[in-house]
């Protein structure tokens, strides 16, 4: 659900290879499943091992800066960072908006507005810049930190928004799921059959697969009481971190993912 829009010479950073994977039925697989672990291994670090909301931030947030430093030091596209980061990713803009909710009392409306407002800032800053959105034009460290920043602030929002549906309005955790999977769905109908700007069609689908993964997380690893089927978040996370990391070493050995070089 993505095209290249412009071939015009960005003008600052370093030329390299793009740095981000081919969007395929893999890519949204994996990346569904990235804000799953994000949701659960959220909760897993943050309640079952006690760490608690602000230092379980502190440790993701530190490793996620360390993962992305290798990301931007790299020249090429190499999956396990890359993914790597988007599952550290989502787990930091899942405590964003947590610490945001627990620790500020900032109501799930506001953060999804708020969210909203900053992600749609960081889309027209980075169109104003680079005249494209396109994830088939991140070869230069600019556009490189542009997509990062949306995809930090996509997490947060889906989080909120995620939340706001599930828990504020009471729609409950695999009904929220549902909501989510048809507008995605409608999303992927209208790129294919009317002809949806690719790299709107993109952004929509990932914005919404944080609440949907979200959804999945909560409904597979919260007890039967609240409203879940009782996996528990260390069952939930692992089960998910072991097909991500199959899929990942899949795409490493066989570059399926890997956005071909323009002649």
């Amino acid at each position: 659900m993505d095209t290249i829009i412009e071939t015009r010479e960005p003008s600052l950073g370093r030329k390299m290879l793009n740095k981000v994977p081919e969007v395929t039925i893999f890519f949204w697989i994996i990346k569904i499943m990235a804000t799953t672990v994000g949701e659960t291994a959220a909760d897993f670090l943050t309640f079952k091992l006690h760490w608690g909301l602000t230092n379980t931030t502190f440790v993701m947030s530190a490793l996620l800066i360390i993962t992305l430093i290798f990301q931007f030091k790299a020249r090429k596209y190499i999956p396990g960072v890359y993914w790597l980061a988007v599952v550290l990713i989502s787990v930091v803009g899942t405590l964003i908006t947590d610490n945001l909710t627990d620790h500020f009392g900032v109501p799930l409306v506001t953060s999804t507005i708020v969210f909203s407002i900053i992600l749609a800032i960081t889309f027209a800053a980075w169109y104003k810049s680079e005249k494209t959105l396109s994830i088939h034009s991140i070869f230069t460290t600019r556009r490189e930190t542009f997509y990062w920043l949306a995809i930090l602030f996509t997490f947060a929002l889906g989080t909120a928004a995620g939340d706001l549906v599930s828990e504020d309005i009471g729609l409950g955790y695999w009904k929220s799921g549902i909501l989510f999977a048809v507008v995605i769905a409608l999303v992927t109908l209208a790129f294919f059959k009317f002809n949806m700007n690719a790299v709107l069609s993109f952004w929509i689908a990932y914005i919404l697969t944080r609440p949907l993964g979200a959804s999945i997380g909560d409904f597979l690893s919260q007890s039967r009481h609240a409203g879940g089927l009782g996996l528990g978040t260390t069952g939930t996370s692992m089960i998910f971190l072991a097909i991500i990391l199959a899929l990942v070493i899949y795409l490493t050995k066989t570059r399926r993912d890997e956005i071909p070089v323009e002649e």
